[in-house]
């Protein structure tokens, strides 16, 4: 494993971490350390390495014949705002932007604490739904299913 600080670590560093080193490193801390870490100048970095993985990561096989676009907001930006990213799927294929682009079939807003907890799925995201840590409009038969499109490593 690799010995790397996110708060201090360049986008390059970030964006080479695998993402089972990434859900091992983030799933040992604690609620208080991400929502500081979250508050660095790498925040972008770490939610582009994050985001710009999911093409890899997904499972055409899991999501068959589904076509949506998904759009994520992320708060708790230090300037108060949130970060935003468009997830596709469609084709058998899995893209992600950023920046909030066409229609939503589903809009998802979370913390990035709630954010780390359900890409690393150490969270139950129907539970934070019901519980108001997941804001979710619109097809939420998609929200339920949509880490199973998903390979995430086991940490």
């Amino acid at each position: 494993m690799t010995d790397i600080d996110f708060a201090t670590a360049t986008p390059e560093q970030l964006a080479a971490v695998e993402p089972a080193e990434f859900i091992q490193i983030v799933k040992k801390m604690s609620d208080k350390d991400v929502t500081a870490l979250m508050a660095t100048d790498n925040r972008e970095a770490i939610l582009r390495a994050i985001f710009s993985r999911m093409p890899e990561l997904f499972r055409a096989d899991r999501a068959g014949s589904t076509t949506a676009t998904t759009h994520w907001s992320i708060s708790g930006r230090p300037d108060g705002g949130a970060d935003e990213w468009t997830v596709r799927f469609a084709d058998g294929t899995c893209t992600a932007v950023p920046g909030h682009e066409g229609d939503a079939t589903l809009t998802l807003a979370m913390s990035p604490v709630d954010f780390t907890k359900v890409i690393t799925k150490s969270g139950n995201p129907v539970m934070m739904f019901m519980t108001g840590k997941i804001k979710a409009k619109g097809d939420l038969g998609l929200a339920a299913n949509i880490a199973n499109f998903f390979d995430i490593p086991k940490a």
